[in-house]
C-alpha cells in the first residue's frame, strides 16, 4: 500500500506545483537587474557545428539567477557551438522591457512567460510554434495551458495548484480533524460555524471570501457552471450562484465567522504583522501551493494544506508557475527549442535547477529530486496531490480582462462588504462593467 501511495504521489506530482514563491511573479524580489554574457545551450547535440548565440530572458530571485547561469554553462559545455546572452532581473519592469523589445522585433530567442500574458502575445503572433519539444512526462493539464489553436507556444517550467492553507495548531487545540478525502462546500460552511462556536469573539475562521475572485471561481466551477469569464472573453458569472456566494459571506460576516470588513481589507499576505493567519486572527486562507513553504517559513511547522472544497466537481485547479516560449522573430528557433527540451528533461539540468522554478514538470525529474525536498517543500507537494483529484483545467484569463479581475471586481465587492451597495446591485454593476471588456 505504501509503495502504491508513493507511485501515485510521483504520478500526481507531474502535475507539479511551484514550490516556492519564486514561481509567483510579482511576489518575488530580486537584486538589481543584471545583464551579462554567459555560456549555455541546447538539448543534446546540435545538428550543426555552426556557432549560435541564444538570447534568453527571465525574471526571478538570486537563487534562480545562479541556477540558470550554471545550467547555461553546462549546456555550452555539452554543445560548444551554442553560447548564451542572458538578460535577467526581478519581476518589476520585466514585462514592460520585454514588450518594448518585442514591438521592435528584438525580443530574446527564449523568453520566460507568465500565463496571464499568453493570450495577448499569441493573438499578436509573437510566439513561435514549439510543439516538437518533448513533454510526454508532463501532466497534460499543464501542457494544455501552453497551447494556442492546437499549437504549443509555451512550455511549462513548474506547476501550481489552488487550495487552502490553515493553522494546524489552532485546529489541533479545537480537536478538529479535516476529512482526508476532501470536503464539500456545504460541509465546509457547516464546519466553519462549528469552529466559530469555539473561538473568542475577535477570532475568525476564514478571511472574507466576498472579494476573493479566485475563490468565487472555485465555487462556480465546482457547481458545474464554468469559469466566470470564458477563455474567449465572455461574461459568464452565474447570477444565482454569485448571489448565493455573496449572501453566505454577508451572513458569515454578521455572525463573526469571517472578520469585519475593515479587518479583512487590512490583511496582507505574508506580512508578519498584517497577515491575519500569521497573527492568529483567522485559521483558513485561500492560497496557491507555491506559497505554502513561504507561510511555513514564517510560522515553522504550523501550516497545513488542503484542497479547495468541492460540489458536483472539484474546486481546485492546476496551473504552471510560468513558461518558456520562443520569439516568433528568433533566427534560431530550432536551437532554442532544443535548449528548452533539455531544460525540462535532462537529469543534470534538473539537479541544478532544483525547485528554483517550482517543482519540476517532468515526472522523471521530480522522482529524481523528491528525496531531497524539505518538509516545507512537501507542503506544496501535499497540496498538489489533494488538488489533483478532480482538478479543473486552468483558464489563464481572457485577453484584455485583467483590470476587471484585479480592480473592478475588488471595488464592487468591497462596496458590498462595507454596506455601501446591495448584493443584487453589485451583480448588476459587474455585468455593466463587463461590457467594457467583452469583444
Amino acid at each position: 500500500m505504501a509503495t502504491m501511495r508513493k507511485r501515485l504521489t510521483i504520478a500526481m506530482l507531474t502535475t507539479a506545483i511551484g514550490l516556492s514563491l519564486v514561481g509567483c511573479g510579482a511576489a518575488e524580489s530580486s537584486p538589481k537587474a543584471a545583464e551579462s554574457k554567459s555560456p549555455g545551450s541546447t538539448t543534446n547535440a546540435t545538428t550543426s557545428n555552426k556557432p549560435v548565440k541564444l538570447r534568453i530572458m527571465w525574471w526571478g530571485s538570486q537563487p534562480r539567477h545562479d541556477a540558470t547561469l550554471k545550467m547555461l554553462e553546462l549546456y555550452t559545455k555539452n554543445n560548444p557551438n551554442v553560447t548564451f546572452e542572458p538578460e535577467y532581473s526581478g519581476f518589476d519592469g520585466y514585462i514592460d522591457k520585454l514588450t518594448t523589445q518585442a514591438a521592435a522585433k528584438n525580443a530574446p530567442d527564449i523568453i520566460q512567460m507568465d500565463a496571464a500574458w499568453l493570450a495577448d502575445w499569441n493573438a499578436r503572433g509573437q510566439l513561435a510554434d514549439i510543439s516538437s519539444i518533448n513533454e510526454k512526462d508532463v501532466d497534460p493539464k499543464l501542457v494544455e495551458a501552453g497551447k494556442y489553436k492546437d499549437k504549443q507556444t509555451a512550455v511549462p517550467l513548474g506547476g501550481n495548484a489552488w487550495g487552502l492553507i490553515y493553522d494546524k495548531g489552532s485546529l489541533d487545540k479545537l480537536g478538529i480533524k479535516l476529512p482526508a478525502e476532501g470536503i464539500t462546500w456545504d460541509a465546509f460552511f457547516s464546519l466553519a460555524k462549528d469552529i466559530k462556536s469555539k473561538l473568542d469573539k475577535d477570532h475568525y475562521v476564514i478571511g472574507d471570501f466576498a472579494r476573493n475572485r479566485d475563490m468565487y471561481t472555485s465555487y462556480q466551477l465546482s457547481k458545474g457552471k464554468g469559469y466566470p469569464v470564458t477563455p474567449d472573453g465572455k461574461f459568464n458569472f452565474d447570477k444565482d450562484t454569485w448571489l448565493e456566494w455573496m449572501k453566505m459571506a454577508e451572513d458569515f460576516r454578521n455572525a463573526g465567522i469571517i472578520p469585519p470588513a475593515d479587518v479583512s481589507v487590512s490583511d496582507v499576505d505574508l506580512d508578519p504583522k498584517q497577515d491575519l493567519m500569521l497573527t492568529g486572527k483567522i485559521i483558513f486562507k485561500a492560497a496557491h501551493a507555491a506559497q505554502a513553504s513561504s507561510w511555513d517559513s514564517l510560522k515553522p511547522g504550523s501550516i497545513g494544506v488542503y484542497a479547495m472544497p468541492k460540489d458536483k466537481q472539484g474546486g481546485s485547479w492546476l496551473k504552471a508557475t510560468f513558461f518558456f516560449s520562443v520569439s516568433q522573430d528568433s533566427q534560431h528557433k530550432e536551437e532554442a527549442k532544443k535548449f528548452i527540451d533539455w531544460f525540462i528533461n535532462n537529469p543534470e539540468a534538473g539537479e541544478i535547477s532544483g525547485t528554483t522554478r517550482g517543482v519540476p514538470v517532468s515526472s522523471k525529474i521530480l522522482a529524481q529530486l523528491q528525496p531531497k525536498f524539505s518538509s516545507a517543500d512537501k507542503l506544496t507537494i501535499d497540496m498538489i496531490n489533494m488538488a489533483t483529484q478532480g482538478a479543473q483545467q486552468f483558464n489563464p484569463g481572457a485577453k484584455g480582462w485583467n483590470n476587471f479581475d484585479t480592480k473592478d471586481y475588488k471595488t464592487i465587492t468591497e462596496s458590498i462588504m462595507f454596506g455601501k451597495m446591495k448584493i443584487e446591485q453589485g451583480f448588476d454593476e459587474l455585468k455593466k462593467k463587463s461590457a467594457e471588456y467583452e469583444k
